[in-house]
């Protein structure tokens, strides 16, 4: 058996797999973000996640599972997020989160220091975004120097976990590409990004080992293995960012496949046999957790906006009834548009943007009516990232395959199927990132090629599929006006003024 550990922003999941059985035991432990901070920080304490871990063991257990069996680990984490230690290796502060927005003027910073965008990209293959972890620990340094004169290392939030199983410090390419300090053709950490960074420090010595994808991070510590029940010779894959293992648990580990994940965030990403660097950067040049590259997309509000009015409008009624609420609007909500930039947004970069409802008159202010308009305004959003990954990939894709919270909505695999205009299914495993960190521990343990391991646990789930029925062609057009005169007469940035 092969435990799968996925870190998110809401929950941390735990599941066992098995080549002969699949997926056999299931956990999740839910939590919430620190309250009570400004608009655009979100954080979360790293032991929060150990103890949804423990907690997840735990349920586990009671569900009859027999740790006893299991040979190897893997962890998928939330990227971006900052774990700052001091030398005795306790967290310093709570982690900022890929979802904080707080650090615009330090990307800002950063970048000129660089001598602007092109140079900064020339050197990393990526833009610099307010998500990634560079601005965090640039932040630390300008607001917080008493915790930063007191870091002795930079981890993620899966090298976090990597740490707390094994005692050593590792990352791994694809987490570490998102860190805008990684140079991604070589794998490597830049020098010239950690100086512009921080010109009086080098911090080459806070930053964990980069183990390459199919070796290990290391052994379990033998005190959580007699803790846990477990084997002594358990091994920790190397683990990864969610997104690099959501790619793993979709099997996109060879070119040909496009996968969109409708989670909190959306993501919509590619295998490449190369580097793919967007001279736009709007796609992110990520690699991926199997020694290829995984170019990606990413917007910030998919489920958030969701979930949102499902609270908020609807008094948080259950899942179908709030899917039976969309199906109820025609298509295009009779007008009524959301741009779903609740709290900043990173495709369009948009660190100070907010949620805007356009065509709201009385037939169209209903419940219902928000409700359709937030699951088209993320999946309209989502669809230019793809637009802008498919123009980078060597040939279109014929079909997506969807995954997260929100592929489970039949009403919202055929809005994808519209807008994309391309045909949508879901694998028949659907467990994402927690099944990926699974699928690389057997490869760790195991050895061969993980396309094989893939190949066997991943399939499609034709009952899912859905082909396009109507064109949003219109409503995409409207939308992508609207975002974007908005934003050119600087509503958005005025707007955070008076928060």
């Amino acid at each position: 058996m092969y435990l799968g550990i996925d870190c998110g922003t809401q929950s941390t999941k735990a599941l066992l797999w098995c080549p002969e059985r699949g997926v056999t035991f299931r956990a999740s432990v839910r939590y919430g973000l620190i309250e009570g901070l400004p608009a655009g920080h979100k954080e979360q304490h790293p032991q929060t996640w150990i103890e949804a871990l423990e907690g997840c063991l735990s349920a586990l257990v009671a569900a009859g599972a027999q740790l006893g069996a299991v040979r190897g680990i893997g962890v998928s984490g939330q990227q971006h997020g900052a774990v700052v230690l001091d030398d005795a290796d306790e967290p310093i502060r709570a982690a900022k989160l890929w979802c904080d927005t707080s650090t615009q003027t330090q990307c800002d910073a950063i970048v000129a220091a660089a001598g602007g965008v092109e140079s900064y990209r020339a050197a990393i293959g990526n833009d610099l975004v307010t998500g990634f972890t560079a601005s965090k620990i640039r932040w630390l340094r300008d607001v917080e120097p008493a915790h930063y004169r007191r870091v002795a290392s930079v981890l993620l939030p899966h090298d976090w976990l990597n740490f707390e199983l094994t005692g050593r410090k590792t990352t791994d390419a694809g987490d570490a590409s998102g860190t805008g300090y990684f140079d991604v053709r070589n794998r490597a950490w830049s020098d010239a990004a950690l100086a512009w960074l921080d010109p009086d420090r080098d911090l080459r010595p806070a930053l964990p080992e980069v183990v390459p994808a199919g070796q290990p991070a290391g052994m379990l510590r033998s005190s959580l293995a007699r803790t846990w029940g477990m084997r002594p010779d358990v091994v920790v894959s190397s683990g990864s960012g969610d997104n690099m293992m959501a790619a793993l648990g979709a099997g996109c580990v060879r070119p040909g496949r496009v996968v969109m994940s409708l989670g909190t965030s959306g993501t919509v990403f590619a295998c490449a046999p190369t580097p793919v660097i967007d001279p736009a950067g709007e796609i992110s040049a990520f690699c991926d957790a199997t020694g290829h590259w995984l170019p990606l997309g990413c917007t910030m509000n998919v489920t958030v906006a969701t979930e949102m009015v499902r609270q908020v409008t609807m008094g948080g009624v259950d899942l179908p009834a709030f899917e039976a609420a969309v199906a109820s609007v025609p298509p295009g909500s009779d007008g009524l548009m959301l741009l779903p930039y609740l709290e900043g947004e990173r495709l369009p970069n948009l660190p100070d943007g907010t949620g805007v409802y356009l065509g709201m008159r009385p037939a169209t202010a209903s419940p219902a009516h928000m409700a359709r308009a937030a699951m088209e305004g993320a999946t309209i959003g989502l669809n230019r990232a793809l637009t802008a990954l498919v123009r980078l990939l060597p040939a279109a894709p014929e079909q997506i395959v969807l995954l997260g919270g929100g592929a489970g909505s039949e009403t919202w695999r055929q809005i994808v199927a519209d807008v994309t205009e391309l045909p949508v299914v879901r694998p028949t495993a659907e467990e994402g990132p927690a099944l990926g960190a699974a699928l690389q521990a057997a490869w760790t343990h195991l050895g061969g090629g993980i396309e094989s391991i893939c190949a066997d646990a991943v399939g499609i789930d034709e009952t899912s599929r859905r082909t396009p029925v109507r064109s949003y062609a219109a409503h995409r057009e409207a939308f992508e006006m609207a975002s974007d005169a908005l934003t050119e007469r600087g509503f958005f940035a005025a707007h955070r003024r008076l928060l």
